[in-house]
């Protein structure tokens, strides 16, 4: 009888119920294990569902209805395994390449585990306790939502009173009841159940899988949900079977083709009755008919006759080359030395064999930005200070140098607490600070203490920055190079170096950031007793703030502030204001009531903040490089010529996707409008959308892409999700498709996916997906192609993509070189490879009207064996392996190239029924002109040489020197291997031919060998080689014409492009411009950017200080003006995660702990 547990699970869940360390209990509600399967195989699924998977090729399935056809002696005229043999190869050769397993952990659900310092989280977890105060711990979630910095999660104190003791850890039975397996990443709701206490559980409890510990020694969690069950794999999209389009229109083709061939075996089945009635009686004397069958039966063996014969439409050869040439062309992306990373010795992968060719077809590319375009580096490039603007490098005459690698980096020895990676190049800056000039160090000190960075210091002088966002990184550890050195805090103070001097500031405020104020400010008070705030914050809005003095300044830095928006830089305003001591203390008591307030804190302390934040004096501006990665916007650049459309996915805050764009050139200030969609409601969003169409095309009434002008899109997620539902999909999908740049962010993995199936589902076009991290997982498997990056985000997109590599700009050579070479030796390949078989086959059909429709083939046997296997088949190969329309150089030159693999071009219905046109003129002529020739011909003694066997060696040499013929007209690049394949292919088909029409192969197997001397009696008449001759200029003079005339009337983009090459006498193309990009952009603040609220709270609650600060020296030696200084490069980079850009989980544990309270302490 089964129990209650038992029954309920059975039935959909609808909250999960779970009993800490007791497997038993939580084995009965049958959840999810800790599995986890990356591939689409196992042990025991492998051979069914492969197999299964390989037969919905309708070729294979018709090879499988032909095996079994052969058995039947009556209709068969070959032997079974003519068909056994390539179909098993082709199966094994396909089945080869499958199946890897990723099992994470061996874990169930109500398990507590013990993680450590950088290891990745498993499973979702309750968190019970950990080594840190208070019980936090601190995750990055780069590969759930792709930010880098830290976030704070913190146990029930009732779980983390456990500590790391083991025999409490083992005797906890609290039970959980909690909501069921979800996708929401945000959100959380449950109740703890011990003791007899019920508690609540929210997302601050709870560690997703995916995260990674960071600056925690341990903790320990209890198991909710695991496996499959995981939000992060509830966001991952089912792993799908990916095919090519050439593969599916092979599908539509091959369906065709058996079409043509029933038809062709009627005609030739109706006309064998018919002969059978009318002439097959004369015959019956010494060709009896079997017992029972008369004409109609003849008749219908004779149909399944030639479906064996004519089978070669779709010989089973194609299959087996086609797999050849998708493992070759992979091996070249492996092999490819220009795909290499080598600083982090990683080099690119196809991971697939089955998709290279769809690579030259990408019409639209989603990524992620995160680690995918960035390297989540920010630099500290140029700031103004007083009016006066530093970080470009001058030469003798006052005009600016671009800074290369080879330039010398200002020198910072004076500082021995500087950061050895920080360069800058301006060595007037240094000069400014030696020289003690007061705005300059006002600047720096305002950088030292306007933060909520946390330092630690495990080694003397050896200091680790932890910033809540890149830039406060970038910047604080721009003023400890310049002799400001944040050193160390408390929740009252913050302990700076200054120029080499030991000074605490009493810590007495912080006004945090939030969206609205896009500001920061701190109040301090200097050890000689002075009052100050300092406030960094969005330009615009420090501007609305500043003293009436400060106009002119405020011009000057305007000035500057425009042209470091124009290199695309990052830009923050400072300033500052002294402070009364009576109007302070006044104000800080208003402060404290209105942060204890229970109604309207927020709005209240807003208004406290606006009303000391006024008449500030202006210090400068700075300006923070967000470092992409190399080669993004000439990538990005390159792939646009190529009318390839980027689209961004990312979960990032909207004006750093914003300011990425700006930075990679996808948006732009010439652009006639950038459309914001960022609206609460669905009829919001549609106006919004509706809005967007007009502007573009006012006059449209139909659906229409084409606008005039370019325009640029920007959605948030929430109102994507809107815009994703089915009544306004269509909407969205229009107007996102009329703009040239298309932003997402702030959106969730499934809604990456959504959006990648939104455009596969209305757009005819191939799509490709690339990301780092394990919140692209699902998009990656939604496009036709993935691409993993193996970055700083884990292994997880690298593990569920098609292909990867470490860099964005390899995108640039895998698509415009590897993807276009593949696609068009792929549709090389089928032209010429149905070609060569039609004509092949068709010989057959005109021959049973010469042979009384009696299913007799044209050929010799062995012939027909070899035709595919050994004649033609390496021929194709090289051309399909080494073809080159242009070199990669002039790929990258001309990227328009790649727009006729969008169109289809190489390849389509249109062009099969062009080859099979070609196919059947050549067959006409290959069987006809041969047969007039040698009709009622005689050598020169007299003999008559008009037998089957010469003519079958005729006809089988014209069309094999034929197509010969025709495959070096169609090849562009011929290499040794090539002419090794084509001259050698010609050759063997002669030896082979003369040894096996040799009188000793006849004697040894007579059956086998009866066309004794056919060949050195035919192919030593000069008639024999005068017909072919006459039949190869017949065969290729139609073509010659016909391209002679489109080249001259109709060029294509390759046929221009191939006659400058000829013309440039294959020289390669003078390397591409660099231009330095610059726009009359609008100013875009980083660090309202990029920072989170709550951290001002954070930082003066104390709760996350537990070590205590040693005394240290100061690290300076003595400063004064010196006077050789050379200018230098560009500044190092600062990460969010301060570890080693290239390194993998190697991070050092650091002191920085971050807790949200809402009571702040003074």
């Amino acid at each position: 009888m089964m129990t209650n547990d038992q029954m309920l699970s059975r039935v959909p869940e609808e909250q999960r119920k779970l009993r800490a360390n007791d497997r038993e209990f939580n084995r009965s509600f049958r959840y999810a294990t800790n599995s986890i399967k990356t591939s689409k195989y196992n042990l025991f699924t492998f051979l069914p569902l492969n197999l299964f998977e390989q037969f919905q090729r309708i070729a294979n399935a018709y090879f499988l209805i032909l095996l079994v056809l052969q058995l039947i002696p009556d209709i068969s005229s070959l032997s079974w395994f003519t068909t056994v043999v390539p179909l098993v190869l082709v199966l094994s050769v396909t089945a080869a390449k499958d199946a890897i397993d990723d099992i994470w952990m061996d874990v169930q659900v109500g398990d507590i585990i013990k993680l450590e310092n950088n290891q990745f989280v498993t499973a979702d977890l309750l968190l019970l306790s950990s080594s840190e105060p208070l019980n936090l711990v601190y995750i990055e979630t780069a590969e759930l939502d792709g930010e880098t910095n830290l976030k704070v999660k913190q146990a029930l104190t009732v779980t983390g009173d456990m500590g790391d003791s083991i025999k409490d850890l083992a005797a906890f039975n609290g039970e959980v009841c909690c909501e069921p397996p979800n996708n929401r990443l945000d959100r959380f709701t449950g109740t703890l159940t011990f003791t007899g206490q019920k508690y609540a559980l929210d997302n601050e409890r709870i560690l997703l899988r995916g995260c990674t510990i960071r600056n925690t020694d341990w903790c320990f969690g209890l198991v909710i949900f695991g496996g499959q069950e995981t939000k992060l794999m509830q966001n991952c999209g089912k792993t799908i079977f990916k095919r090519t389009s050439i593969d599916h229109l092979m599908n539509v083709l091959v369906l065709c083709i058996f079409g043509f061939l029933a038809i062709s075996c009627s005609i030739l089945a109706i006309g064998n009755r018919i002969w059978e009635q009318q002439e097959g009686s004369t015959f019956t004397a010494f060709l009896p008919r079997q017992d029972g069958v008369n004409a109609p039966f003849s008749a219908f063996l004779t149909f399944w006759s030639y479906v064996i014969i004519l089978n070669t439409v779709v010989p089973i050869s194609l299959y087996v080359s086609v797999e050849i040439i998708r493992l070759g062309n992979s091996y070249y992306i492996d092999w490819d030395r220009k795909m290499y990373h080598a600083r982090s010795d990683t080099p690119a992968e196809a991971r697939t064999t089955t998709l290279n060719e769809e690579l030259g077809q990408i019409k639209y590319i989603f990524s992620d930005k995160t680690g995918t375009l960035t390297q989540n580096i920010m630099v500290f490039n140029k700031c103004s200070i007083n009016g006066k603007c530093y970080g470009d490098v001058l030469d003798y005459t006052g005009q600016r140098l671009e800074i290369t690698e080879q330039t010398d980096s200002v020198d910072f020895s004076f500082n021995q607490l500087a950061d050895p990676k920080f360069m800058f190049y301006d060595q007037s800056l240094v000069e400014a600070v030696k020289l003690e000039n007061t705005e300059v160090h006002a600047f720096f000190r305002l950088l030292a203490l306007c933060h909520t960075v946390m330092a630690e210091e495990k080694n003397e002088g050896d200091l680790l920055y932890q910033a809540q966002s890149p830039d406060e990184g970038a910047l604080v550890t721009a003023a400890r190079n310049f002799g400001f050195v944040f050193r160390s805090r408390t929740p009252e103070s913050v302990s700076i170096v200054e120029m080499g001097v030991q000074r605490c500031y009493q810590l007495l405020a912080i006004l945090d950031f939030n969206n609205v104020r896009k500001r920061m400010s701190v109040i301090v008070r200097s050890p000689d007793g002075k009052l100050t705030l300092y406030c960094k914050g969005a330009d615009t809005i420090i501007y609305e703030r500043l003293h009436l003095s400060c106009s002119k300044l405020m011009e000057v830095t305007t000035e500057h502030l425009n042209e470091f928006a124009g290199d695309g830089l990052r830009t923050l305003a400072l300033a500052y204001k002294n402070l009364d001591e009576e109007y302070f203390r006044e104000w800080k008591e208003r402060h404290h009531e209105a942060s204890t307030s229970l109604e309207d804190r927020e709005e209240k302390l807003d208004l406290l903040y606006e009303e000391i934040e006024k008449d500030l004096m202006l210090l400068g501006a700075t300006a923070i490089e967000d470092k992409l990665q190399d080669g993004v916007a000439h990538t990005i650049e390159q792939l646009a010529k190529a009318d390839i459309k980027i689209w961004v996915l990312t979960g990032d805050k909207q004006e750093t996707a914003e300011n990425i764009g700006y930075s990679c050139n996808m948006l732009r200030e010439e652009m006639n409008d950038i459309f914001i969609v960022a609206a609460n409601t669905p009829e919001g969003v549609r106006e919004k959308l509706r809005h967007a169409r007009s502007t573009m095309k006012p006059d449209s009434v139909v659906p229409d892409e084409s606008v005039t002008g370019e325009y640029g899109f920007v959605i948030n997620g929430q109102s994507l999700a809107y815009a994703l539902e089915p009544t306004m999909e269509l909407e969205f999908l229009r107007t996102a498709c009329m703009c040239k740049t298309v932003i997402c962010c702030r959106v969730t993995p499934l809604q990456k996916a959504q959006v990648v199936e939104l455009v596969k589902k209305y757009k005819k076009a191939v799509t490709l997906a690339i990301g780092d991290g394990a919140n692209d997982v699902s998009m990656i498997k939604a496009a036709h192609i993935g691409v993993g990056i193996s970055g700083q985000e884990g292994m997880q997109a690298v593990l569920s993509s098609d292909y990867s590599f470490a860099q964005f700009r390899f995108l640039q050579r895998l698509l415009l070189v590897h993807g276009r070479w593949s696609y068009l030796r792929m549709c090389n390949f089928l032209r010429y490879f149905f070609y060569k078989n039609f004509t092949f086959t068709f010989m057959h059909f005109w021959y049973a009207f010469f042979c009384g429709f009696s299913a007799q083939t044209v050929y010799d046997e062995w012939f027909i064996t070899l035709y595919n296997l050994v004649y033609t088949a390496l021929p194709v190969l090289g051309m399909s392996l080494f073809d080159q329309d242009v070199s990669d150089s002039w790929s990258f030159e001309y990227p328009q190239l790649y727009v006729p693999g969008q169109l289809n071009l190489y390849f389509s219905k249109t062009a099969f029924m062009k080859c099979a046109l070609h196919s059947c003129y050549s067959s006409l002529v290959l069987f006809f002109i041969p047969y007039g020739a040698i009709y009622d011909t005689v050598k020169n003694d007299g003999k008559d040489i008009a037998d089957y066997q010469s003519f079958a060696l005729l006809v089988q040499t014209c069309l094999l020197v034929a197509v010969c013929i025709q495959l070096g007209l169609d090849m562009s690049y011929w290499t040794a291997v090539n002419h090794v394949f084509v001259w050698g292919s010609l050759a063997m088909y002669f030896i082979v031919t003369f040894t096996m029409h040799s009188n000793g192969m006849y004697l040894t197997f007579t059956s086998s060998f009866p066309h004794i001397g056919t060949a050195r009696n035919s192919l030593s008449q000069p008639n024999v080689w005068l017909t072919i001759l006459l039949t190869s200029i017949l065969c290729v003079l139609p073509v010659l014409t016909h391209r002679f005339l489109l080249i001259q009337l109709q060029p294509t983009v390759n046929d221009k492009v191939r006659l400058k090459v000829r013309q440039m006498k294959a020289a390669p193309p003078p390397p591409p411009r660099r231009i330095r990009m610059r726009r009359t952009s609008s100013r875009r603040s980083a660090y309202a950017f990029s920072h989170a609220q709550g951290y001002g709270d954070l930082v003066t609650s104390g709760r996350f200080l537990h070590r205590q600060v040693k005394p240290r020296s100061t690290g300076f030696t003595p400063t004064g003006r010196t006077l050789n200084f050379s200018p230098a490069g560009r500044s190092a980079g600062y990460s969010p995660t301060a570890q080693n850009q290239n390194s993998k989980g190697d991070l050092e544990p650091t002191a920085l702990q971050m807790y949200r309270t809402k009571q702040p302490s003074y």
